[in-house]
């Protein structure tokens, strides 16, 4: 294992050292938080398809694979499918105003009112997005160094937070593309090959295994459907996903690098369904299915290959894993304390004789201590799948309506948009508690109730003011949109301004 060992180390070593250098990029808030808005379209595909290929899609993409044959590959198809729809239809449109948070664009559109409810959902999904993927680590660094679980959770988590912290999103964007590499020659280059012939090629697959496990329809209708309500939704709402978009310098690279990128997704989802197929037939009797991916790699490769394959499920696990916590951090800061801090200073309270608030050290401050929280959690957490469908609930069922009804319904209001949030979310947390966490019935509910009352409420108030809609037009367009006109968090605390959002 000494070849293996020393992949890895080289590797780590190597996040570490791009982090240092991202730190000498960061300078502003918009370099720390967004990259400068100026990622090119090999980057931005490239960063794109990092972040939202994670463990899950690694890991228990080949463990799906294992468990139902090829149409295990529909959970991460799902997500390609999703990060397709969000880059031809709505990044562009995103891009273009030049905000940093999901809630940012709420309060532009809505008239200030509705972004701090929507934070706490949004910074609840970011943090266990962040927890479940720090959890991943101890399954790669069990087969790496066989560690306990707190050390794996430990020396993962601490890297991932240790990068992030000093470059933020340069230092996550540089590491993503050698994740995206890494993951690349990794899964699709030489695992996926050498577990097919180490099956005896697709022949010999289809004779060991029953016919099912070549059903594209296998897993089930049902299954496939709450798939794409919550995966292929979560895309197009995420404020990790949406930080990346806000990297993008121009609306075309937006939409065809985040092309390019679900694309890329939905060749992955097919290479882990067969590399979990191919496992099935060499291990037919494995204990759990999300052990078929470790097990193929520790038993079937040959040194220096395992150590690079490893390298890359450890590359799938941090860049998602990263992502999350830039995202949560953001949120943390800029929607909730940001604004908490405003209403001490308009209430003359201790905030009121603050100087310039230093807003990359804050920034930065946050990660620290969002991702040593995010460690904690992870070591007391267990399961995995829980905390995340827990996540990916709570965000499709409470922001999925005002987020889309706000880019797409111009009747919709504040008053319909806070009450879709508060609605759709209390019916996920409720239905949750009566079916229990892995039930389809919340989100199938949640978002049916977040739709009735947004549509119901919006046409009972008053349409939203001329002002806010000129100015959200104008955002929209690509007028208007420095980043000196972004909203003020501050403001939008829940008394609207005199004169509508900043910006106008």
């Amino acid at each position: 294992m000494a070849v293996d060992y020393a992949v890895i180390v080289v590797y780590l070593a190597g996040m570490l050292a791009m982090g240092w250098w991202g730190m000498r990029r960061a300078k502003s808030k918009a370099e720390f938080l967004v990259a400068g808005r100026r990622l090119g379209p090999a980057m931005y595909s490239g960063t794109m398809a990092a972040i939202v290929l994670g463990g899950a899609s690694t890991i228990g993409g080949v463990g799906l694979g294992y468990q139902y044959g090829l149409s295990g590959a529909w959970m991460v198809l799902t997500i390609g499918f999703g990060l397709l729809a969000l880059s031809v239809f709505f990044s562009a449109r995103i891009a273009r105003l030049k905000v940093y948070t999901v809630s940012e664009m709420l309060d532009l559109r809505y008239g200030g009112r509705a972004g701090i409810i929507s934070g706490v959902v949004m910074w609840a999904y970011t943090l266990m997005l962040a927890v479940t993927s720090t959890i991943a680590y101890a399954t790669i660094f069990d087969v790496l160094f066989d560690v306990n679980r707190t050390v794996a959770i430990v020396l993962g988590g601490a890297i991932v937070v240790a990068y992030s912290t000093l470059g933020g999103m340069w230092s996550i964007t540089l590491t993503d593309m050698v994740q995206f590499v890494v993951k690349t020659i990794g899964l699709l280059l030489l695992l996926l090959p050498i577990a097919v012939v180490k099956a005896g090629g697709f022949s010999e697959m289809k004779a060991q295994l029953p016919t099912e496990y070549f059903d594209p329809l296998g897993i089930g209708g049902e299954t496939i459907f709450t798939y794409v309500l919550i995966y292929t939704f979560g895309m197009l709402i995420g404020q990790d996903i949406w930080q990346r978009v806000f990297t993008a310098r121009s609306d075309r690279t937006a939409r065809w690098g985040g092309t390019v990128a679900g694309t890329y997704c939905l060749v992955y989802a097919i290479a882990g369904a067969v590399i979990g197929t191919a496992a099935k037939v060499m291990y037919p009797d494995l204990a759990s299915a999300d052990s078929a991916f470790a097990t193929i790699v520790k038993d079937e490769l040959p040194v220096g290959v395992r150590g690079l394959v490893l390298a890359a499920a450890l590359a799938a696990v941090m860049s998602t894993s990263s992502g999350a916590l830039i995202a949560c951090a953001t949120v943390a800061n800029n929607d909730i304390w940001s604004r908490l801090r405003g209403v001490v200073a308009r209430g003359g309270g201790d905030g009121s004789g603050d100087g310039p608030h230093d807003e990359v050290r804050g920034n930065r401050a946050f990660i620290l201590i969002m991702g040593i929280a995010v460690i904690l959690i992870a070591i007391a957490l267990n399961d995995v799948v829980q905390a995340l469908t827990v996540a990916y609930n709570l965000l499709v069922g409470g922001l999925l309506v005002p987020i889309l009804g706000g880019l797409l319904w111009r009747r919709g209001t504040a008053a319909g948009a806070l009450a879709a949030v508060g609605v759709g979310g209390l019916t996920v947390i409720g239905l949750m508690a009566y079916y229990g966490i892995l039930a389809n019935q919340p989100i199938y509910y949640g978002l049916l109730a977040s739709l009735t009352v947004y549509v119901l409420v919006s046409l009972a108030t008053p349409p939203t003011d001329a002002a806010v809609l000129a100015a959200w037009r104008e955002r929209l367009a690509g007028r208007g949109g420095a980043e000196a006109a972004a909203p003020d968090p501050s403001a939008a605390s829940g008394v609207p301004a005199a004169s509508g959002p900043s910006g106008a």
